[in-house]
């Protein structure tokens, strides 16, 4: 089922919009600018759709074409009733198939938290698509647990609590899943005046149900740190890691070792959260900008 949802004024609004089916579910893709090379903003955990990166596809548009595409679960893409529907294959093979509808031979990866699994896989596994990967928060099976989020719960059993993470559960989810939205990002927004983002991420939030987004838990993933670390040493694009030093998702330790394990650069945005995009975009698309300029004039000498 393909779900239609309302939407706030754009800054910019996409020159081309488009589906792709794979095995019969339908993935909504947009196109924005023009100019070389092509980025393809990854999409992140379905608890989100591709308005995710609102703040930078403007910026971005500017010089680049710019490609996103909401995640199966969320947005205008379909809602597959199967965990298997969920696994990180699924939504890489969702980009590349996104980037052959649009005649796009290589591009830049942008991804934040989740999306950095797709990113990996992209980077890891189709080199010759990608000329670049941005990793924003990346949420990979890596050491350690965020301090709260330990000893880790179980995710399908009913707890006797619902105090912090408890609330990440399936049956707290269907008890009360704006309650968990509200709590979530709540976690991802630290920063000081932060309501605005907070609730434009759980009115995202709200477009998908709590069935799909349990489905998206039980799908599966990288399987880990080993596997992370193998993928590291496969990538061959130049990476760019950025990280808030007061992620409460994930440690900034992780985007340290992504950093060093890939051989990239690593940015700390000194008080920063989960989502810096979203929180300190000039920071983060500038970052990006120079990036993608480090990468074109290489390609040049």
């Amino acid at each position: 089922m393909t779900v239609r949802v309302h939407e706030q004024t754009r800054a910019q609004y996409p020159d081309a919009t488009g589906f792709v089916e794979r095995d019969g579910i339908h993935v909504f893709y947009e196109v924005y600018g023009s100019g070389e090379p092509t980025v393809v903003l990854l999409p992140s955990w379905s608890i989100v759709h591709s308005r995710l990166w609102k703040l930078q596809i403007p910026d971005l548009a500017r010089r680049h074409r710019v490609v996103t595409f909401d995640p199966r679960g969320n947005g205008r893409s379909d809602r597959p009733i199967s965990a298997d529907a969920y696994a990180e294959t699924e939504f890489a093979a969702d980009a590349l198939a996104i980037m052959d509808a649009t005649q796009t031979e290589r591009a830049v990866f942008v991804s934040l938290s989740m999306g950095a699994q797709r990113g990996l896989i992209l980077a890891s596994d189709h080199p010759e698509r990608a000329s670049g990967a941005v990793f924003i928060g990346p949420a990979l099976p890596l050491d350690p647990i965020v301090p709260g989020r330990e000893p880790m719960r179980d995710f399908v059993e009913p707890l006797d609590s619902d105090a912090g993470w408890a609330r990440f559960n399936s049956h707290y989810w269907r008890r009360d899943y704006r309650g968990f939205l509200e709590f979530f990002f709540g976690q991802c927004f630290p920063e000081a005046h932060s309501t605005k983002p907070t609730d434009d991420a759980v009115a995202w939030g709200l477009e998908t149900d709590p069935e799909s987004l349990i489905l998206t838990e039980l799908a599966p993933g990288l399987p880990g740190r080993d596997d992370v670390l193998a993928r590291c040493s496969r990538v061959r694009c130049p990476v760019l890691v950025i990280h808030g030093s007061e992620d409460r998702i994930r440690p900034h330790e992780h985007g340290l070792e992504l950093a060093r394990a890939t051989g990239g650069t690593l940015l700390t945005i000194d008080g920063a959260g989960h989502i810096p995009n979203v929180r300190d975009p000039v920071r983060v698309n500038l970052a990006i900008r120079d990036f993608i300029r480090s990468i074109t004039e290489g390609s040049t000498r």
